[in-house]
């Protein structure tokens, strides 16, 4: 279905006309609406391994890992999805709705040349202002990189850039992951080089 013809469209409208697009989903922000494309081969490898990672980390504790179908609400004008998200109990959601996660601890976004500039820009912009966020991970196609942002206690966030060999500690929700488990098997499968 195409994109609706009116810019600036308010937020509630937004949502309303996104749920009647079941297979397509598109990122809102102040009132611009972008439809998301399909990603390459190693771009839904890396996603589906970091979800099946961070849910094993999170196994048994208050949190759990979810897919890149769960809506985010950054702001009251930005909703996005992330590659993957975790959330900790209890799940919060924008007043009146039952799809627009609020509370999200952990974001992690695999890169994309189509994409790389937002996700670097507006989109980590978004997740570095939303309180909740304690993690969030920016993952390399192209390389074994991930580039992970942590929240201190100050509200500030250190920022370290992880290659072979090493370990994401997501200590906020007490999971660590390999770098090399992530990548494991990815470079076998075409990219967006």
């Amino acid at each position: 279905m195409p994109l609706p013809a009116a810019s600036n469209m308010p937020p509630d409208e937004f949502l309303a006309w996104e749920r009647e697009q079941p297979n397509e989903r598109h990122h809102y922000v102040r009132g611009e609406i972008f439809a998301m494309s399909g990603g390459s081969a190693r771009h839904s490898f890396l996603g589906a391994q970091l979800i099946r990672l961070l849910g094993q980390g999170v196994l048994g504790g208050p949190c759990a890992a979810y897919t890149a179908d769960l809506r985010l609400g950054l702001a009251n004008d930005f909703f996005v999805y992330a590659d993957a998200v975790v959330v900790c109990r209890p799940m919060a959601f924008r007043p009146g709705t039952k799809d627009v996660v609020t509370n999200p601890s952990v974001v992690v976004e695999v890169l994309s040349k189509s994409t790389e500039a937002y996700d670097r820009g507006d989109k980590l912009a978004g997740y570095l202002a939303l309180a909740s966020i304690q993690h969030i991970l920016l993952v390399s196609q192209r390389e074994q990189r991930v580039e992970a942002y942590s929240r201190q206690t100050d509200g500030s966030f250190r920022f370290e850039v992880l290659g072979p060999g090493t370990t994401v500690d997501l200590g906020a929700v007490k999971a660590k992951i390999s770098v090399d488990a992530i990548y494991s098997g990815a470079f076998d499968l075409p990219g967006d080089e």
